[in-house]
């Protein structure tokens, strides 16, 4: 199954970090979100983009994981070439995860 089967995503972004929200549609599904969805995999996941560590924090009471990614976004806003200079494209992306 797909991510987005059982969750949304949002994305921001400060300088050169990444920051994306996965939210379970229903809470039951929040204990396969934790289970399934760890830093290591995110940021394999993401290996062609982040170059720093990837730090996940769990709000239950909201059915959310945090994934915060250092050196994810080239440098940040003005200074990367990147078409998607916030990256808001990679909430879509995470989605797309085997789970």
């Amino acid at each position: 199954m797909k991510l987005y089967e059982i969750a949304h995503s949002r994305t921001g972004d400060k300088g050169n970090i990444s920051n994306i929200s996965l939210i379970a549609y229903n809470l039951d599904d929040f204990a396969t979100l934790k289970e399934k969805v760890t830093s290591e995999k995110v940021k394999e996941w993401f290996k062609d983009i982040v170059e720093g560590e990837v730090i996940r924090y769990e709000l239950p009471s909201l059915g959310a994981l945090n994934f915060v990614m250092h050196d994810a976004l080239g440098g940040g806003v003005t200074r990367t070439l990147s078409l998607d200079m916030h990256g808001k494209s990679l909430s879509s992306a995470l989605l797309e995860m085997e789970i």
